[in-house]
């Protein structure tokens, strides 16, 4: 494909850890875009630059490590580049480790695309001692090699200027290249090729000679892909007896053979292009792992960086809090004076100010969590991380591989729970779908910054942390129950990737952050706002008659105690003595907490407090209202909502109150009229922590693992959920706590 309109099309692909991402953010800035690719909820990050004449679309891949199609995330890059059909791909190898990297430029070779090889930390490599003659590799691979480091921009503008010269297709040393499978197995392509040929137009669509390849490796995708062609059972049988011949002559699988046949290709394209010098160097990452993986300091090590973490979320997010807060409670003021009183200033003060206001204030909390999540996981930390965590689970049964989408399950439970198709087993994906619920996503945090806050504000972090790692222990548990009522089978080897610890450049990190905080905001807009909407609707209606009359009633009381105690001072001590501010100030406070009465009144009787009622004797022998039990059931649909909920249900900043008597919901939880004490706080939090997920969570446990799993997903989470939080909140009032 050649640019059309001044506009070139690039895909970014590579192994993790080979610094794609370094590379993207490098290219485009913060122009771009993070959505989900088609039909799955694979990450999929697009971005943009302008050089010359052209407008150069950059889309990043997921980073695999091959495009054998065994994983999700390799059906997707792999499905991008054959029918999207890029102008460009850009594969970006680790200098540093080419024998692995290079793999996977062997199967970009067989598709036949246009290719640059991009040898990304490279000054990595030469400290290494490791030389490569840039001109050679690109001769024998029949596409243009730059060198890059990608944390300092290092060779950016050379990757800009060989994207554009293969885009016209003006590279001087790109050509087209065949690997060569040895006589044998090339007979046995060309036959297959044949048979695929005699449908016409099927070369236009796909490179012949991969189809021929990928169906010796007996791919399941490619045989799916086919199946509607005409001619589709010659094809498959011609492909059949091809493989059986391989097999006969060799003795083993067809796709072992082609595999050994690439790796080959590697070992001689790397004894021609790279050579070794002798470096007299320490390894750095090697001494660091001394220390951060050692068999006694590696576990408290982690737990140290842990309560770093989330003590620094809730301490320095604690000052830009407070700040959007006093923003959000102007606004409320602002729009409790200007809008004249009714249904729609009801709607505004507290479906939608109170409500995506109360989440909102919760954004600099959640960026903190992210840009350390992002500092970790950039510098090599939490693949070290994984490695500790590995050992304990192996002995609770789960597989090695479990430990991936168990990490993401903390930033959200769905991308995590179809992370699992990377599982061959059947039963190891049922077992980590049912615990990736425990893994506190981030959506809950809000929850637990609120609580720890405002009861346990000295030791904030310290009790996030905690219910982070409880969500762990009873995800283990859960991991042994489920392991004795399974059947067991023979686990594959997983060997965990180690990559060499970098520093993170502040450009990269915060354009993560971005990322995550452009996607946070686009949810307050979105679902928080609407579902704040219909808790209001439900909230103030159907309007009570009784407790509007009697509203009326207290105000008509109040201000005629007000008249009064005017003309009461005005007649026995005369006019000038009246302190009229201090009696405004009085009759205001009536005011403001006769209009709470009458918002606690209408939610009794509206659809919202009759639903608490109903819930209420389930909630009551944890220690929960019945405001906290409604907010639970509404956190169904999405955690955040839990804060919206109760930002509404405890009526702050009521319409009819003055403006100068507004009250915060930390102020409100700690009022001694609702009762909530910090044991009865910790328990919610707790609440939180382990009953259902949300309801896209449950349904994609439903598309994952089949939905009678899903039923029980939910029976088990709620029933140990009571459970847990029944025999805590009763423990701790056996024990005096308050």
């Amino acid at each position: 494909m050649t640019p059309s309109a001044n506009s070139i099309t690039v895909g970014l692909i590579g192994n993790p850890n080979c610094g794609k991402t370094t590379i993207f953010n490098a290219l485009t800035g913060a122009r771009q875009k993070v959505a989900n690719w088609s039909g799955v909820t694979i990450e999929k990050r697009e971005g943009s630059f302008r050089t010359g004449e052209y407008s150069v679309r950059v889309v990043d891949l997921p980073g695999i490590y091959s495009l054998s199609a065994y994983s999700l995330e390799e059906i997707v890059a792999r499905d991008y580049i054959i029918h999207e059909q890029p102008d460009v791909i850009v594969n970006i190898v680790d200098a540093g480790n080419l024998e692995r990297n290079l793999y996977l430029t062997t199967q970009l070779i067989n598709i036949g695309v246009r290719v640059i090889l991009v040898l990304n930390m490279s000054d990595e490599a030469e400290a290494k001692g490791i030389v490569i003659d840039t001109d050679t590799l690109g001769t024998l691979l029949g596409m243009p090699v730059v060198r890059t480091v990608g944390t300092r921009n290092d060779g950016i503008g050379r990757l800009i200027a060989a994207i554009i010269a293969v885009a016209e297709k003006t590279a001087p040393v790109v050509r087209h290249l065949h690997i060569d499978y040895g006589a044998d197995v090339e007979e046995e392509i060309q036959a297959v090729q044949r048979a695929i040929r005699t449908v016409g137009d099927i070369g236009e669509r796909y490179s012949t000679r991969w189809l021929a390849i990928r169906l010796l490796e007996n791919d399941c995708d490619v045989l799916a892909k086919l199946e509607g062609f005409p001619n589709y059972a010659a094809i498959v049988g011609q492909a059949e007896r091809s493989r059986r011949i391989l097999e006969k002559n060799y003795g083993d699988d067809p796709a072992m053979v082609l595999t050994e046949r690439r790796q080959g290709f590697v070992t001689g394209l790397l004894k021609e292009a790279v050579r070794r010098v002798s470096v007299e160097k320490t390894d750095v990452s090697e001494r660091i792992d001394r220390v951060l993986m050692n068999r006694y300091l590696g576990y408290p090590i982690l737990l140290a960086f842990l309560w770093l973490l989330f003590q620094a979320t809730y301490v320095l997010g604690e000052y830009p809090k407070q700040g959007i807060q006093w923003l959000v409670d102007a606004l409320s003021h602002w729009l409790a004076l200007s809008l004249p009183d009714g249904a729609v200033k009801s709607l505004v003060v507290k479906g939608v100010v109170g409500g995506v206001g109360g989440v909102i204030v919760f954004l600099p909390n959640i960026l903190i969590l992210f840009l350390g999540v992002s500092f970790l996981e950039d510098s090599g930390y939490m693949a070290r991380a994984a490695f500790i965590m590995d050992k304990i689970m192996h002995r609770l049964g789960i597989h090695g591989k479990s430990f991936i989408p168990l990490i993401m399950g903390f930033g959200c439970n769905v991308p995590a729970i179809m992370a699992t198709r990377t599982l061959e087993s059947r039963r190891d994906r049922i077992i980590t779908v049912l615990i990736n619920p425990f893994m506190s996503c981030s959506a809950r945090l809000p929850v637990y910054v609120l609580f720890a806050g405002v009861f346990f504000a000295q030791h904030a972090g310290t009790v996030i942390l905690a219910l982070y790692l409880i969500g762990i222990a009873i995800a283990f548990v859960t991991s042994r129950l489920f392991n004795m009522l399974l059947a067991k089978t023979e686990s594959a080897p997983f060997v965990m990737e180690l990559p060499p610890y970098r520093l993170p450049t502040a450009r990269s990190t915060l354009l993560h952050v971005w990322n995550r905080a452009s996607q946070y905001l686009k949810k307050m807009s979105g679902p928080i706002l609407a579902f704040s909407v219909i808790i209001w609707v439900i909230s103030e209606y159907p309007v009570s008659e009784t407790a509007v009359r009697a509203h009326a009633e207290r105000v008509q009381a109040a201000q005629s105690a007000h008249r009064a105690s005017y003309g009461e001072i005005a007649r026995r001590e005369g006019t000038t003595s009246v302190n009229a501010s201090a009696l405004k100030a009085q009759h205001d406070q009536a005011i403001a907490e006769i209009a709470r009465v009458y918002e606690r009144e209408k939610l009794r009787h509206s659809s919202i407090g009759i639903i608490g009622r109903a819930i209420h004797p389930a909630m009551e022998p944890l220690g929960f209202n019945w405001q906290m039990g409604v907010s639970l059931v509404t956190g169904v649909f999405a955690k955040e909502v839990v804060v919206s909920s109760l930002g509404v249900l405890y009526a702050v900043n009521a319409p009819g109150a003055p403006a100068t008597c507004t009250k915060s919901l930390e102020s409100e939880l700690t009022s001694p009229e609702h009762g909530i004490t910090p044991l009865r706080a910790f328990t919610y939090m707790l609440f939180v922590l382990l009953y259902i997920p949300c309801i896209a969570t449950i349904v994609v446990i439903g598309r994952e693992i089949g939905w009678r799993w899903a039923a029980v997903s939910v029976a088990y989470n709620l029933a140990l959920t009571w459970a847990v939080c029944f025999l805590v909140f009763n423990a701790g009032r056996l024990l005096g706590l308050p």
